[in-house]
């Protein structure tokens, strides 16, 4: 805290110009998921301010989930949660890159099959078809956050199978070997509750709170070239997106 400066004429409260450079350091690493957070006590003592500015600049971090207090033994860095937003449209690995994330993949299937009848229908295929099943466990910074099965159209990479390697990035393999460039998609995402497997392979309690999404990914033709179905552990996601009103203008 030695290093924040707060601007006292400025009209942004100081309890939120203490929680954004909080916040600012939770998200860059300087402060750590189980470090203890500043005190109500150090943070007065060294910024000049009250303790209930303090106390509220706290209560904030945690009313937002990025810390816990524990009575008598202080506040707490939580673990940062994956943002899932439905505005963007990228792959795990894009998705652990962007937020600083070390993504990494445990393979549980990698094999040619005939597909379900939702599989088939979602990729528009004929009855005597087949898909690439990829299932994996997605891993960031250690901790399993998701188990993702996929599908692809075998017709479209007859040979990824033998040339790919599934812990990598199926997006990246898509573009760049086949010139299959995924343009948007289709997502759905529920509520529910974890399956004993499920629960095993999350490292989680079984009937813990998950997200189950459903995603088409389409080519720019709008060829549908990826059916995926993903179970994400509810204490490390949560889903935002951003709405706006449209307005009636009134004469």
């Amino acid at each position: 805290m030695a290093s924040v400066v707060l601007d006292r004429q400025s009209v942004v409260p100081l309890y939120y110009q203490i929680q954004q450079r909080l916040t600012e350091q939770i998200r860059s690493g300087e402060l750590k998921p189980g470090d203890l957070v500043p005190s109500e006590q150090e943070i007065s003592a060294r910024l000049g301010v009250s303790r209930m500015t303090a106390r509220q600049a706290l209560k904030s971090l945690c009313v937002r989930g990025l810390a816990y207090s524990q009575r008598g033994k202080g506040t707490f860095v939580s673990r940062m949660k994956l943002e899932k937003d439905f505005r963007q449209l990228l792959s795990f690995s894009e998705e652990m890159k962007e937020r600083g994330s070390q993504p990494r993949s445990k393979v549980l299937a990698f094999k040619r099959i005939h597909p379900d009848e939702d599989v088939a229908e979602a990729l528009r295929l004929s009855p005597t078809e087949e898909v690439i099943l990829l299932r994996r466990v997605r891993i960031a910074d250690s901790a399993p956050l998701c188990i993702e099965t996929t599908h692809v159209p075998a017709r479209r990479c007859p040979d990824l199978l033998r040339t790919f390697d599934p812990k990598g990035s199926l997006y990246r393999e898509l573009a760049e070997r086949y010139g299959l460039q995924v343009h948007m998609a289709d997502e759905v995402a529920e509520a529910s509750l974890a399956s004993a497997a499920e629960a095993a392979l999350l490292r989680v309690r079984v009937k813990s709170p998950v997200f189950r999404f459903t995603r088409t990914a389409y080519l720019h033709t709008g060829e549908s070239i990826e059916f995926v179905k993903s179970v994400y552990r509810g204490d490390r996601c949560k889903v935002v997106n951003h709405l706006t009103r449209q307005l009636e203008i009134v004469s």
